[in-house]
């Protein structure tokens, strides 16, 4: 039974709070002024009776200490897994790791997101806010603390940028500056607008040269290490089947003929026949070809951009570029691609000529009629 009790001690007094939790265990807290102690057993005996009751001792672990347990917990994709662990490691634990869950404040959150802000982009913050909040998440669902500090925090606002592809010709210099072994997986990337990752991952009997098909239904991920194995595609929506251009049907069988697969029947690995990772390809392979090309700042990704603007410029839907590059969502297609469909003011303007003009075109009044 929940009690307040004075004690004198040294000639000061102070007042003796106690309570049993929901466990039976009995706890206690001191205060200077008997009205705190009544008001704060008035609010453990409110938690005890709605659910809502917080342990004061909870809050005294660290933020370090419960996202580790966190991170445990969380059924991830092997690439979420190394990607959350970075991120908590290199950007969250060196300012808020060693602090108690219930002394950070939303004022150091805040602090925190903006001095991320001085060297990261907008995105990455949003991306390394997100994770740490999901974790303060959790701690306000097993009730360590009453509300998360990262609630009402501000971000950086994202600067809208309209995404640029790179032209025919700029994917032409760069295949032709690119090593033999890896012309045909800028050719697949261009002509079908598979991820890095996808690209990385095909296997010989994911593709159907009789039908010209490819199917994504994984891709290749690096795990903490550096070890690169085949987990799942980004999301649901990215398991497809992509037809496969002529082109890259040629570039393919031409691969296949002079270089071997590699383990698991890898189209593309590095020159011992180990899987591709993407850091090693990146520096050894991709920039100094883009570097030789002089197309300084073109990344991978900008071959899938390449292969979305084609698409676009020879008139397919919204609905057939989400599936081809495995959107979960045409909002998402559009968000990205919108300002590369025509223009279609031309084309309202024929349009309500053709109708309206003929029946409202302005006569030019004669000679001594009214109004001249």
């Amino acid at each position: 039974m929940a009690s307040v009790e004075m004690r004198v001690r040294d000639g000061s007094t102070t007042w003796l709070a106690r309570w049993r939790d929901p466990n039976g265990k009995q706890r206690k807290r001191t205060f200077p002024r008997k009205i705190d102690a009544d008001g704060y057993l008035t609010t453990v005996d409110h938690g005890l009776l709605t659910g809502t009751y917080i342990d004061p001792a909870a809050g005294k672990v660290t933020l370090r200490e419960y996202a580790e347990q966190w991170r445990v917990g969380q059924v991830h994709r092997p690439s979420t897994v190394a990607h959350v662990e970075t991120m908590l490691r290199r950007h969250a634990y060196p300012t808020l790791g060693g602090r108690p869950l219930a002394a950070i404040r939303p004022s150091e959150v805040q602090a925190w997101v903006r001095r991320l802000s001085e060297d990261l982009q907008p995105a990455t913050v949003a991306v390394i806010h997100g994770v740490v909040a999901a974790v303060f998440k959790s701690t306000v669902r097993d009730r360590v603390i009453n509300t998360s500090p990262c609630e009402g925090v501000k971000l950086p606002k994202r600067e809208p940028r309209k995404v640029v592809p790179p032209t025919t010709e700029d994917i032409h210099a760069l295949v032709e500056a690119l090593p033999g072994r890896f012309r045909a997986l800028a050719v697949l990337a261009a002509g079908t607008g598979l991820r890095q990752g996808e690209a990385f991952g095909v296997t010989v009997d994911r593709v159907d040269f009789l039908r010209r098909t490819v199917t994504v239904d994984r891709q290749l991920v690096q795990l903490p290490g550096g070890m690169a194995v085949h987990g799942p595609p980004k999301t649901a929506a990215s398991h497809r089947v992509v037809p496969l251009p002529q082109v890259v049907v040629e570039a393919l069988a031409e691969h296949l003929r002079a270089y071997a697969a590699g383990v698991d029947g890898l189209l593309f690995t590095g020159a011992k026949g180990a899987p591709l990772r993407r850091t090693g390809f990146s520096s050894a392979v991709w920039r100094p070809a883009v570097q030789r090309a002089g197309l300084d700042g073109l990344v991978f990704h900008g071959l899938r951009h390449y292969y979305a603007s084609l698409l676009i410029r020879h008139g397919e839907s919204v609905k057939v570029v989400q599936a081809r590059l495995g959107h979960a969502t045409a909002a998402e297609t559009l968000d990205t691609y919108s300002h590369l469909w025509p223009d279609s003011e031309d084309r309202t303007r024929q349009a309500v000529d053709e109708v309206l003009g003929s029946a409202c075109a302005p006569s030019v009044p004669r000679e001594g009629s009214p109004g001249t």
